[in-house]
């Protein structure tokens, strides 16, 4: 990991990615795999290498999910990546701005 030793989820991060599988697990289980699954490598993603995805809003970075209308917002500070949002690229934008 490029800096980054410790990756935190903010709790309303963690409610959207469930709420988000859950929409998808009433139309299909195999949607909703597919979500968690794009979801996981999203994140390795970051991890890999956080300074590579496009500055975003309020100090923040955004990486867009492949194949689901969604976006990790996250941020490094020091040795921890923040994922501040799992956002549907839909919403009303910076919605997240005071996590």
């Amino acid at each position: 990991m490029a800096g980054a030793t410790r990756v935190v989820f903010h709790p309303e991060a963690v409610a959207e990615g469930r709420t988000a599988f859950l929409w998808n697990e009433q139309h299909s289980e195999v949607a909703a795999r597919a979500f968690l699954a794009e979801l996981d490598r999203t994140v390795a993603r970051v991890i890999e290498s956080p300074s590579t995805w496009p500055s975003y809003l309020r100090q923040t970075r955004r990486c867009l999910f492949e194949r689901f209308p969604f976006f990790l917002v996250f941020r490094q500070h020091g040795e921890e990546l923040q994922i501040l949002a799992v956002a549907h690229a839909k919403r009303r934008p910076g919605y997240w701005k005071n996590r």
